[in-house]
């Protein structure tokens, strides 16, 4: 699992004073980028290489409302994964209570910039399935 901490800025809330909610799908993207660069990948290679990899589902089920200036953390678990798509499992947590404030789903395909589905080549896909294969190895124990 690969977390990232961040804290809530006053642009991420609403007239309500609470987060909005299109801003957990940017920290799940952050978590997403995190986990990749965990596995020695940045997005710009990727794209450098052709690989494009839109989301093609996207889940978040809220829990409890995220405030201006909370500490947060995303916890991201790759879920699934082959050499045509990647799945990530969320959990945002309010670190002042250690509540849950959102938990989601996403899944993305690999394309070329056509949109054609592709498959990774080995450069990319041993990297990922490295981290992937150890955090499924460490959750089974």
């Amino acid at each position: 699992m690969i977390t990232i901490r961040d804290k809530v800025r006053f642009v991420e809330t609403d007239m309500m004073g609470v987060v909005h909610h299109a801003n957990y799908l940017r920290w799940f993207e952050m978590g997403r980028v995190a986990y990749l660069c965990a596995c020695g990948i940045t997005l710009g290679e990727l794209m450098e290489a052709g690989v494009i990899f839109p989301i093609t589902e996207v889940r978040a089920q809220y829990k409890n409302s995220c405030t201006f200036d909370d500490d947060f953390e995303v916890q991201v678990e790759m879920s699934g994964f082959n050499k045509a798509k990647m799945e990530f499992d969320y959990r945002v947590i309010r670190l002042r209570d250690g509540a849950v404030a959102v938990e989601g789903h996403t899944r993305n395909v690999f394309t070329d910039k056509e949109g054609h589905i592709i498959r990774l080549e080995p450069k990319w896909y041993d990297k990922i399935y490295k981290v992937y294969a150890a955090d499924k190895a460490e959750k089974e124990k």
